[in-house]
C-alpha cells in the first residue's frame, strides 16, 4: 500500500501472495526471506492487476507511475514518520481523508489490527451487517475519492494522530477482552498495539494523550497474569493475586501517566491512565481509593458522555457510595437504551445487585449477561456465578 497506494489492488496482492506461499512453501521449503519473497511476489501480483486494470487507457504510462520505487511516492511533508515501522504508516495511511473518523477507525482496524467485521461491529455496539456495509463504503470511498494513501501533510496531523490513538485503544480492548471465541484474552492484539503505541510515543515523546495512552495500556495489561484461572476461567479483580500483576509495566505507566499530567492538559487517556493506576498500586480492593475514582470519572464524564465510561462509573459509585446508589445510575443507563443489549450492563447490575442483598435478582442478572455475553470464558463464569447464588 505505501508502494502503490491503492487499498483494493494491494489487499488482493497480497492474498493471492499468501496463497502462493501456502502453496509452494510446503514443497519448495520456506525460503530465507518469507517477508521478502511474500512483498516481491505481491509487488509482481499487483503489477499484473493494475495493468489489467489499465488495459484499455493510459496502460503504459499509469503502470509506470503506480510502479515507481517506494522513497519515490514517499511524501516529504512530515518526516517525524519516516523511520517508523510500516505498521505505524499503515494506520496513518488507513485514516483516510475522504472517510469520516468511524470509518476510518473500522477500515484500520480491518486492515492494521486483523479484527474480524463481527469484532469491529462489537467495538461499535452495531450489526455486523452494518458495520460489513461501513468498511465496504469506506473502501469504495477511497477508490472514488481519486486522493493517494500517503502520510497525513502538517496540517492534517493532529486530527488523524487522535483517530489512530482511538485506533490502537480499540486494537487493545479487543486484545485485553476478546469479544468471541474460548480465550478470554488476545495477547497477540494487545501486545501488537502496545507495540505500536510505543512507536508512536517515541515519535511524539512532547504529546501527552500519546503518553497517556501508552501508560493506560501498560497499567491495564499489567494485571493480564491474574486475569485466567488454570484451565482458563475468568479471574475477577477482587479475587485476583496481585502479586502476579505486572510490576515493571505498573511502574513505567504511573511514570508516564504523572509525566502527562504535569503538562496540564488532561485528555480522556491521561485520565483513564489515571484511575487504572490507582487501581494497581493498591495492595487489595478494600484499600482502593474508590471516591477518587469517583471524581476522575466525574471528569471524563464532562468531556464524553460515553455509555463504557457511565457503566464503569456507575460501579465506582457502588463501590464508594453503596450498591443502591450504582444501581440508580444503572437505571438510567437502561432508559438510554445504547447498552440494552450488552453483558456488560447486566453483569454489573448482577453485581451490585448481589452486593446489596437482592440475591435471586442478582441471579436473574447473571443469567441474563451470561446469555448476552459472546466470550465463552465470560459465559462460563457468569453462569457459575448465578449457580453460586442458587445454593
Amino acid at each position: 500500500m505505501r508502494r502503490y497506494g491503492h487499498f483494493d489492488t494491494a489487499e488482493d496482492a497480497t492474498q493471492e501472495a499468501l496463497i502462493a506461499a501456502a502453496t509452494a512453501w510446503p514443497k519448495e521449503g520456506r525460503p530465507d526471506n518469507p517477508l521478502g519473497w511474500l512483498i516481491t511476489v505481491a509487488s509482481r501480483r499487483l503489477t499484473d492487476l493494475l495493468r489489467s486494470e489499465q488495459a484499455r487507457q493510459r496502460r503504459q504510462k499509469t503502470v509506470a507511475q503506480w510502479t515507481l520505487p517506494a522513497e519515490r511516492v514517499a511524501p516529504a511533508a512530515d518526516q517525524r514518520a519516516a523511520d517508523a515501522d510500516d505498521r505505524l504508516i499503515l494506520l496513518f495511511m488507513c485514516c483516510h481523508p475522504a472517510l469520516s473518523p468511524a470509518s476510518q477507525i473500522a477500515l484500520t482496524l480491518r486492515a492494521v489490527g486483523g479484527l474480524s467485521t463481527l469484532e469491529i461491529a462489537r467495538a461499535f455496539l452495531v450489526s455486523e451487517a452494518s458495520m460489513t456495509r461501513r468498511i465496504t463504503r469506506a473502501k469504495q470511498s477511497i477508490k472514488d475519492s481519486g486522493v493517494r494513501f500517503r502520510m497525513p501533510v502538517v496540517s492534517e496531523f493532529d486530527d488523524r494522530l487522535r483517530v489512530v490513538l482511538h485506533v490502537l485503544y480499540l486494537i487493545f480492548n479487543e486484545g485485553y477482552t476478546a469479544t468471541s471465541g474460548v480465550n478470554l484474552y488476545r495477547t497477540d492484539l494487545s501486545s501488537e498495539a502496545i507495540r505500536l503505541c510505543r512507536v508512536v510515543h517515541h515519535l511524539l515523546p512532547e504529546d501527552p494523550e500519546v503518553t497517556g495512552l501508552l501508560a493506560l495500556m501498560l497499567l491495564t495489561d499489567a494485571r493480564r497474569p491474574a486475569r485466567a484461572g488454570p484451565s482458563g476461567e475468568l479471574v475477577p479483580m477482587a479475587e485476583q493475586d496481585r502479586t502476579r500483576w505486572d510490576a515493571a509495566y505498573i511502574k513505567e505507566g504511573v511514570e508516564l501517566v504523572t509525566e502527562a499530567l504535569r503538562r496540564g492538559k488532561p485528555g480522556a487517556y491521561q485520565i483513564q491512565a489515571a484511575i487504572a493506576a490507582l487501581h494497581d498500586e493498591s495492595p487489595t480492593l478494600e484499600t482502593t481509593d474508590w471516591e477518587q475514582i469517583v471524581a476522575l470519572y466525574e471528569v471524563l464524564l464532562q468531556s464524553s458522555r460515553n455509555p463504557a465510561v457511565e457503566l464503569n462509573y456507575a460501579v465506582a459509585v457502588g463501590m464508594a457510595r453503596g450498591p443502591r446508589a450504582g444501581l440508580s445510575l444503572i437505571q438510567r443507563l437502561e432508559t438510554d437504551g445504547t447498552l440494552v443489549a450488552d453483558y456488560r450492563l447486566q453483569a454489573v447490575r448482577a453485581h451490585l445487585q448481589e452486593m446489596a442483598g437482592d440475591l435471586a435478582q442478582a441471579r436473574d442478572s447473571y443469567i441474563a449477561a451470561a446469555e448476552r455475553a459472546p466470550n465463552l470464558a465470560q459465559q462460563r463464569y457468569l453462569n457459575a456465578q448465578a449457580a453460586r447464588l442458587m445454593r
